[in-house]
């Protein structure tokens, strides 16, 4: 090899090292200058949930045992579970700097509309009496939005507050399943007398469409309707307010009538009533037996939504003195926690691919 070639390769490589140390260097000038410009925190929020730190101390024991998945629509038991909950976009907010508030829109995928325009705007104070009508109808929960003169879509009523029009939000499916005929004729009928009483125009879509509509949904929500629960057997019958008292001191809260979990996000991750399901109050003469239950679509996703609902019942069976066992009384195998929650991310993901995201709105009316 000639001096001139080996010449080369020394250059060459020389070059290769200056390159990289360059390289190097402005990548770490660049670090330390974005390290420069973030803001100091004590805590990761990503691991405290956003929340403040002195949130509810949880217990803390081992996860050994677990229970079964059922649907609501068959002889089953609920799951749900706790975290997540997404930013709001400020482009869906009204007067963002005074309230922050969201506004409401109805739900197309899970709601139809029917209008009710007014030939000149009506204030609350009018309209209020003939609203009350048009809550629901039977199983079917109708949202009224009524639209201001600026055109938004609001759903608190001001006296003094004029509008232009009435939407009606009718949910086409629940748990009660799919709307039928007769209460799609029942609604439609209410909205006509209110509109003859305000001199108003009706305009909705057609009753083959929103059955059809109702049947898509409700056919979607029975393949992904599913719940987890848990049972305590107590040793001895105990008076419902030592029961009552052993679950508030834990961090149950009444909420809706029943006791239930709350999580950082505010929304029940389980509930606990007696053993047939009935809620848990002072009405009850002894409690013998008490169930744990976890809805999941109702509650946002976490990892381990049934196993953190084990963690909490075995330490409630311990203050109670009751056993946890499986829906069929039968001690539960070790590991089914594990096996369960891998079921349920599966079942998640299924949920928010529907475009129903469990612990959503929309899941949180359809599954109801």
């Amino acid at each position: 090899m000639s001096e001139l070639q080996i010449s080369l390769i020394v250059l060459g490589i020389i070059v290769i090292v200056v390159v990289v140390a360059f390289n190097w260097w402005q990548d770490r000038r660049i670090k330390r200058k974005v390290q420069d410009n973030l803001p100091v925190v004590d805590e990761d929020p990503l691991l405290n949930d956003g929340q403040p730190s002195e949130a509810r101390k949880e217990p803390g024991f081992g996860l050994n045992h677990l229970g079964l998945v059922r649907s609501p629509k068959t002889p089953t038991t609920p799951t749900t579970t706790a975290t997540t909950e997404s930013p709001t976009d400020p482009s869906d907010e009204t007067e963002p700097l005074l309230t922050g508030k969201p506004i409401e829109e109805p739900d197309l995928v899970a709601e139809v509309v029917i209008e009710i325009d007014m030939p000149s705007p009506v204030s609350g104070e009018q309209l209020l009496p003939a609203l009350r009508a048009l809550r629901a109808v039977g199983r079917r929960p109708v949202r009224v939005f009524l639209q201001a003169t600026d055109g938004r879509l609001v759903t608190d009523i001001g006296y003094d507050t004029l509008y232009l029009a009435v939407h009606l939000a009718v949910q086409v499916a629940n748990r009660s399943g799919a709307i039928t005929a007769i209460e799609w004729s029942q609604i439609w009928g209410n909205a006509q007398s209110l509109a003859e009483q305000l001199d108003a125009t009706v305009d909705g879509p057609e009753q083959n469409d929103v059955l059809e509509q109702a049947a898509h949904l409700d056919s979607t929500c029975a393949t992904l309707d599913a719940q987890v629960g848990l049972t305590l057997l107590l040793t001895t019958q105990r008076a419902v307010s030592d029961v009552i008292g052993s679950a508030k001191a834990m961090g149950f809260i009444e909420r809706s009538g029943q006791l239930a979990w709350i999580g950082n996000h505010g929304l029940e991750c389980f509930t606990l009533a007696l053993g047939d399901s009935a809620p848990l109050n002072e009405s009850v003469a002894g409690v013998d037996s008490l169930t744990l239950l976890l809805d999941v679509p109702r509650s946002p996703p976490s990892g381990e939504s049934f196993g953190y609902m084990l963690e909490i019942a075995l330490e409630l069976a311990r203050r109670v003195g009751a056993e946890v066992v499986d829906d069929q009384g039968k001690a539960l195998a070790p590991g089914a926690d594990v096996a369960i929650d891998e079921q349920l991310q599966t079942l998640y993901e299924q949920l928010e691919a529907a475009g129903l995201a469990a612990g959503s709105d929309r899941a949180r009316r359809v599954f109801a």
